[in-house]
C-alpha cells in the first residue's frame, strides 16, 4: 500500500493547490515538489475555482485565518467537490480562538473533505468536545500517549464515521482511520516539533497522495503520515552536533526528496486496530 501510493504519486505528478498559511508556504510548496507533486497557492476568490479545475487535490489550511480567505477557501472547496477532487482539512489552531474554531467548522458543515489532519485539541474543538488549545499546539491533556491511545483511536473512528472524511490526528503516536481500520503510527521524533510547519507540510504531502490514490484516501493519509515521520527520522541521523533546527528542516526535506518505495515499506512502523 505504502509503496504503491508513493510510486503512483511520483509517476502522476499532481497538481496540488493549497490555502494555507504564510508562516509555512513556501515549506509546503518545497514539501509538494520534494514528494513529486507541484504546488500552487491562489487565494484570491476571483481564480480559485479556475485554478482547482486544474488540480489534482485542494488543502485548506486555518494556521493565518483571515476572514478574507474564508470565501475563497468555501469557493475552491465548493468546486473541487463538485469534481470529484479530494480536498484535506487542516484546522490549525481550532479551539484557540472563535474565528479559528467557528471557521473550520462552517469548512467542515458546508464542505466534505476527504480528510482531515490535525492535533487531538483540534480534532475535539471541531467535533464539538474540545479543551481550550495551547495556540496551535495539542493540550498538555490532549497529548497521545500508550496509555491515552485506545480512547483516541475510539474517538478517530467515531468521528469518522460522523464526517465521512478520513480522521489523522497527529502526535506523538498518530492515529488515522477511515472509522473501520485505524492506523497507529509510530514514527518520527520530538525534535520535529522543533520545526515550523512540519504539520503544515504533511497535510500538504497528505494532498498530493489522495491526488495520486483518490479512490483510496485511507492509504493516501497513512502513506503521507508514514512518510513524514520516517524522513524527520532520517533526517535526524544526519544532524551533527553543530546543526539545530534550520539545518534539520532542510534535513527533512531532503528525506523527502530522496524516499524510496522500498525505504517507506522498511521504516514505516504501525499497527492496525
Amino acid at each position: 500500500m505504502l509503496r504503491e501510493t508513493l510510486d503512483r504519486l511520483r509517476a502522476a505528478a499532481p497538481l496540488v493547490h493549497c490555502i494555507t498559511n504564510y508562516v509555512t508556504a513556501n515549506d509546503c510548496a518545497n514539501i509538494l515538489l520534494a514528494c513529486g507533486a507541484s504546488p500552487v497557492m491562489a487565494e484570491d476568490p476571483g481564480e480559485v475555482e479556475e485554478v482547482i479545475a486544474q488540480c489534482g487535490a485542494l488543502v485548506l489550511n486555518t494556521g493565518t485565518l483571515r476572514q478574507s480567505v474564508l470565501p475563497a477557501m468555501l469557493a475552491a472547496g465548493a468546486r473541487a467537490n463538485a469534481l470529484g477532487l479530494p480536498v484535506v482539512l487542516d484546522p490549525v489552531g481550532a479551539g484557540s480562538s472563535r474565528l479559528r474554531t467557528e471557521s473550520a467548522r462552517t469548512l467542515l458543515e458546508q464542505l466534505q473533505p476527504a480528510a482531515i489532519r490535525g492535533n487531538l485539541s483540534e480534532m475535539r474543538a471541531l467535533a464539538g468536545s474540545g479543551r481550550a488549545a495551547h495556540g496551535v499546539d495539542a493540550a498538555p491533556a490532549d497529548r497521545i500517549t500508550a496509555g491515552t491511545l485506545d480512547q483516541t483511536v475510539a474517538f478517530a473512528k467515531s468521528f469518522a464515521r460522523q464526517t465521512g472524511a478520513v480522521i489523522a490526528i497527529t502526535g506523538a503516536i498518530d492515529v488515522v482511520t477511515d472509522g473501520g481500520r485505524a492506523f497507529c503510527i509510530r514514527n518520527g521524533c520530538p525534535e520535529m516539533s522543533r520545526v515550523t510547519g512540519t504539520g503544515c507540510q504533511l497535510s500538504a504531502m497528505m494532498g498530493a497522495c489522495l491526488a495520486a490514490v483518490p479512490q483510496e484516501p485511507l492509504a493516501g493519509a497513512v502513506t503521507a503520515v508514514c512518510a513524514m515521520g520516517l524522513c524527520g527520522q532520517l533526517a535526524r541521523r544526519r544532524m551533527t552536533p553543530l546543526d539545530g533546527n534550520a539545518s534539520y528542516r532542510n534535513y527533512i526535506i531532503d528525506a523527502v526528496y530522496n524516499l524510496t518505495g522500498a525505504q517507506l515499506e522498511e521504516g514505516a512502523d504501525y499497527e492496525v486496530r
